[in-house]
């Protein structure tokens, strides 16, 4: 029995892991660069959710999409909102930057599937990418955080993200019966 491999999420998880720490050991990070990371990781899961607003057919996974980007697109609102007030303007850097190839990447993989394999593709990656965003809002980016406005923002977010993350898996174990 051939075993199938979905390379997507361990690509994901394997950039993500090497450039955030090896980034966060070169550099610290400013309070500016967190707000554009911030608004990066939220903006790359809204416009995963559309692609899976647009080809997928399976109403768990439509639902689940439809969630992330209202979700995200409120974050994003609270942070520009946040940035606004504090007259912060957020900084684009390497770990942005390379948050956006990568979903760049991620999304034209995801759109040569359809069916079954786009639905456990997109699944598999948004699991994988929330396990990685809350090691990095909590590992790096909260104990980075110079103003206390934004690390209470990056605080309340996580909780959502770990309901995001449970309700990945729970649609990801539906999917492989």
């Amino acid at each position: 029995m051939k075993k199938k491999t979905n390379f997507i999420p361990i690509i994901l998880a394997s950039l993500l892991g090497l450039s955030f720490p090896s980034f966060a050991q070169n550099s610290k990070l400013t309070d500016p660069e967190i707000a554009s990371i911030a608004v990066t990781a939220n903006q790359v899961d809204i416009d995963q959710a559309a692609v899976a607003l647009k080809l997928s057919k399976n109403p768990d996974v439509i639902h689940f999409a439809e969630t992330m980007a209202n979700d995200h697109k409120a974050v994003i609102g609270q942070a520009v909102a946040l940035v606004t007030k504090l007259k912060v303007t957020p900084k684009d850097n390497a770990v942005s930057k390379k948050l956006t190839a990568d979903a760049t990447k991620t999304i034209a993989d995801l759109k040569k599937k359809s069916g079954k394999a786009f639905d456990k593709a997109y699944v598999d990656n948004e699991v994988a990418y929330h396990k990685a965003v809350i090691g990095v809002v909590e590992g790096t980016l909260i104990p980075a955080t110079a103003n206390s406005e934004l690390k209470d923002l990056l605080q309340k977010v996580v909780p959502a993200l770990k309901a995001h993350l449970e309700h990945a898996e729970m649609i990801q174990k539906s999917l492989t019966k």
